[in-house]
């Protein structure tokens, strides 16, 4: 399991996640190392596991077969996880838990495309069989609208001249692979800007990822609807990496937790339907980001319902 992927904040999951009695969606069930933690400790849990990436559904079959009287795993996209329930007859559920961004797996096959560290085709889809790759986006979208991706989904300062530089190289020859693009990069930036920080091409591979698989679009509605989906005292977790992701979890599940109506007005929007569990996210451990530095960026929110 480790060779697909080397799960975050296991304790943290476990602590909140781990007492549901009932249903649990894990919608990014990944390798299934979450999910395999939570069946080990809790026989009253069924998962219902879902995953994009056809690898990762087949490796979660694999991880989990000691629990296959507790699990379902579908390959599909989380955000239509209504539909997967609906054909499961399921029509309520107690937890509801989110690892999101890139996995293990992803970064450490150079053929998938999405280390700006391996050599590989520029392609960056966790479906390889659904929509366009990065290598389309880089070789066809206008400077403007690579220069809005990158600095809307990759907060890099440095979007338009890097927008530019990928439009003058391009004509000259295709960006064919990762590291095409990350000398691309590299030229973009001038080398001050390249001596502080990050790797140079990290922002600019996170937005292209972001921007192919649409991971942000429709996060705010899929917990919405997850929340929707649970019972009194279930719960709901994600993990995010990155800032865009988690500016957009914070904000949805306070939304949720709190009352709209005008004061003066008796309520009619039926909130609170939540309680925050975290009301600052919980960070790994040094010790866990020494035992895995993909780790650093990871931040876990809760709510229950209530």
């Amino acid at each position: 399991m480790k060779d697909f992927h080397c799960p975050v904040l296991l304790k943290e999951v476990l602590e909140i996640m781990g007492e549901i009695e009932g249903y649990y969606v894990d919608g990014t069930v990944g390798g299934g190392g979450h999910a395999r933690l939570i069946l080990k400790k809790n026989p009253k849990i069924k998962i219902i596991g879902i995953d994009r990436d056809p690898r990762a559904v087949k490796e979660a079959r694999k991880n989990l077969k000691d629990f296959s009287d507790r699990t379902t795993i579908v390959q599909g996209d989380f955000r239509n996880f209504p539909s997967i329930l609906g054909e499961l007859r399921i029509e309520k559920i107690n937890g509801f838990f989110l690892d999101l961004g890139v996995s293990s797996h992803h970064l450490d096959t150079p053929e998938r495309g999405f280390s700006y560290h391996l050599d590989g085709p520029l392609d960056m889809r966790m479906d390889p069989t659904q929509g366009i790759s990065a290598g389309e986006v880089v070789n066809t979208f206008s400077v403007e609208e690579l220069k809005k991706i990158i600095k809307d989904y990759g907060e890099e300062k440095w979007a338009k001249r890097i927008a530019s530089f990928i439009a003058r190289e391009r004509v000259k020859k295709p960006i064919e692979t990762t590291q095409d693009l990350v000398t691309i990069i590299k030229a973009a930036i001038p080398v001050k800007a390249r001596a502080r920080g990050p790797h140079p091409a990290r922002r600019t591979f996170q937005a292209l990822r972001i921007f192919v698989n649409q991971e942000v679009h429709g996060l705010a509605e899929t917990l919405e609807k997850g929340v929707g989906w649970l019972e009194t005292g279930g719960k709901i977790a994600v993990i995010s990496f990155h800032s865009l992701e988690d500016r957009i979890v914070k904000d949805t599940l306070r939304s949720l937790s709190f009352c709209i109506c005008p004061k003066n007005l008796p309520c009619q929007c039926d909130r609170p339907i939540i309680k925050i569990l975290t009301k600052k996210p919980l960070y790994p451990s040094q010790e866990e980001i020494e035992r895995n530095p993909r780790a650093r960026s990871a931040r876990m929110r809760a709510a229950e319902k209530i």
